[in-house]
């Protein structure tokens, strides 16, 4: 391996705040270093350290000669009237390339990011799709080394594994190395070969284990335990030797002085373990429920909703009650929060109706929404003022408690409270919403994405919080770790408006990817398919297609990952008309593959009504 990076002791602070101290580490060709810690241990700041956009305020980078790094930051900032193609092209001003070699790298980004449209406005992308490109224009520069923050921001689960198999590399330029800061432990341990939590309960400032995420937590409770058994021991030896110093002046001759330097030497060691293993601090979530003891809390029969023309779920029944952790799974905008909204808004004005069906909710029953774009969330307070909107103090499990320890049970410290919520991070605006809903007795939790911007830490007290409520749970989340170890279950949404329940992601993903790819439909179009297809067997002609449905979309499907493997060959990717020639072949056979999709649904439909 080849040492691309090199860091000694960097230190960086924030005002009278350290961010981290001491931190030394290398980064090698083929390094897959997955970079974690708590919300504000300075992960962000050290990559633009890393990439030249900051200083460290000591400690010194060698960088090998002619490295490249790029940098993927959490915001995906774009010309909104730009094109995506522009967006790329944009990337590559600075680079001594022809006009031939920057068309052609563009083309083969935005194939590989699964982009259809090349001239379609960055205005008009969703919150996914901003993120894939923003992933291209980091890659299009064909950096040694690629840094990225919180790189699964914004992508649905399709999206997050598009991103574990492009970061597994094998295409022309891609990076020798990168490092990654993110909160998704199940993305770590899928892509990431060495993992560092920056951490002040380090004696270095942080754990650097090799190896995936599953192993650094073995590894990190050795550690611990280890840290605190020295702890015991030091404490023993402390107290052996005060009590020796205690023994007066006769004991305490000019012989014995080293030892007297060795005591004083062992207090200061104890007091330094000491504080790192109470450095571990994490939030205190604890969601607050009623005493209700409904067996139904609540029960929808038939819920039908479309958007625009398209049918989101149809027909979907669903039973909540106590103790019931219900995840939702499928791709932006298949309707996993529009369920949740009207979920949130039975009993009420707030929030859309479904289109037809019902939703019966028990008396009294206390229905608790949280947000993703977290709208609730009044940016102009200051930080005192939203934790604490009735002054000093909040009620909480029938008790009054003052907003400094409301605010340190949420790891703010005092001197925030008069900061304004706008300058606080993505994670401490989680944090205030979340305190806001421990203060709300419960009955369901409907949580839409409440795992953005936490932290490792949090998310795990998070799990543990929503394991011990006793009442019903409906998440939506890209945290499949947290999903399995919370849900007793997953509704899957697989876009077309088919809604299956199974028993954790696995199995979800699994069924829909057997299924391949489908298109939306509409009302307008599943109404004259039914009316088009008449009951009855497979006549002799259709039973032939039918049965040979399955080898006929496997040859497509195999013609159409040979055409994408030629599309990202260098000789093609230079070569800007076999590009094109390709580009146009490879769309050929994906529509040919949707039409074989369609049609063998179709035949299946008309078998199923013959049986």
């Amino acid at each position: 391996m080849t040492l691309l990076l090199n860091c000694r002791e960097l230190h960086k602070s924030i005002g009278p705040r350290s961010l981290f101290a001491n931190l030394s580490f290398t980064i090698s060709t083929g390094d897959r270093l997955g970079l974690i810690g708590a919300n504000g241990c300075g992960k962000t700041t050290l990559l633009r350290v890393l990439c030249g956009l900051d200083e460290p305020d000591q400690g010194e980078i060698t960088l090998a000669a002619n490295i490249r790094t790029g940098y993927l930051a959490q915001e995906n900032i774009f010309d909104d009237s730009m094109t995506a193609t522009a967006v790329l092209l944009e990337a590559l001003e600075d680079l001594p390339l022809d006009e031939t070699e920057r068309y052609g790298r563009v083309q083969a980004m935005l194939s590989r990011a699964e982009f259809t449209d090349y001239d379609i406005r960055a205005a008009t992308l969703s919150g996914g799709r901003r993120k894939r490109l923003a992933v291209c224009r980091a890659l299009i520069r064909e950096p040694d080394i690629l840094l990225m923050d919180e790189p699964t921001n914004h992508l649905d689960l399709e999206g997050i594994l598009w991103l574990e198999k492009l970061l597994a590399g094998g295409f022309p330029g891609s990076p020798a190395a990168f490092v990654m800061v993110s909160h998704d432990r199940i993305f770590l341990e899928h892509t990431a070969d060495r993992i560092m939590e920056i951490a002040p309960l380090y004696p270095d400032g942080a754990l650097q284990v090799k190896g995936n995420y599953s192993e650094f937590l073995r590894r990190k409770d050795e550690f611990l335990t280890q840290q605190q058994e020295q702890e015991t021991r030091l404490a023993n030896r402390v107290r052996r030797e005060t009590e020796w110093l205690r023994r007066g002046p006769r004991a305490r001759t000019t012989k014995a002085r080293y030892r007297i330097d060795e005591a004083h030497r062992l207090q200061e060691n104890l007091a330094r373990i000491k504080n790192r293993n109470r450095e571990d601090r994490r939030i205190q979530i604890d969601f607050s429920a009623t005493d209700r003891k409904s067996k139904k809390l609540l029960e929808a029969r038939g819920l039908t909703k479309s958007y625009r023309g398209s049918v989101l779920f149809a027909d979907l029944d669903l039973v909540l009650s106590p103790g019931r952790r219900l995840g939702l799974l499928g791709p932006n905008g298949c309707g996993k929060t529009t369920l949740m909204r009207i979920l949130a808004g039975t009993g009420s004005d707030n929030g859309p109706a479904p289109d037809e069906g019902t939703v019966r909710v028990a008396d009294g029953v206390n229905i608790v929404f949280f947000s993703q774009d977290r709208q609730e969330l009044d940016r102009t307070l200051t930080l005192k003022q939203a934790l604490a909107p009735e002054g000093e103090s909040i009620v909480y499990r029938d008790r009054a408690v003052h907003v400094v320890t409301w605010a340190k049970k949420f790891l703010f410290r005092p001197e925030q409270l008069d900061t304004p919520v706008s300058t606080l991070s993505g994670g401490e605006q989680a944090r205030i919403l979340i305190a806001g809903l421990m203060r709300q007795p419960a009955d369901i939790l409907l949580l839409d994405e409440p795992t953005n911007d936490l932290d490792i830490p949090s998310l795990q007290v998070l799990e543990e919080s929503l394991l011990e409520f006793p009442g019903a749970v409906v998440l939506v989340t890209h945290d499949r770790f947290l999903m399995d170890r919370v849900c007793d279950g997953v509704l899957g949404f697989d876009g077309s408006g088919k809604t299956l329940f199974f028993a954790d992601h696995e199995q979800c993903l699994a069924a829909f990817q057997k299924t391949g790819p489908k298109k939306a439909k509409t009302k307008e179009t599943a109404g004259r398919k039914k009316k088009n297809t008449t009951s009855g067997r497979l006549s002799y002609l259709d039973q032939r297609e039918y049965d040979a449905m399955e080898e006929t979309i496997g040859q497509a499907e195999e013609e159409e990952k040979r055409l994408q493997q030629e599309m990202e060959h260098p000789d093609t990717v230079s070569n800007p008309e076999k590009l094109q020639t390709c580009w146009e072949k490879l769309e050929e056979v994906r529509q040919t593959i949707q039409a074989l999709y369609d049609r063998w649904a179709e035949l299946e439909t008309k078998k199923e009504g013959g049986g």
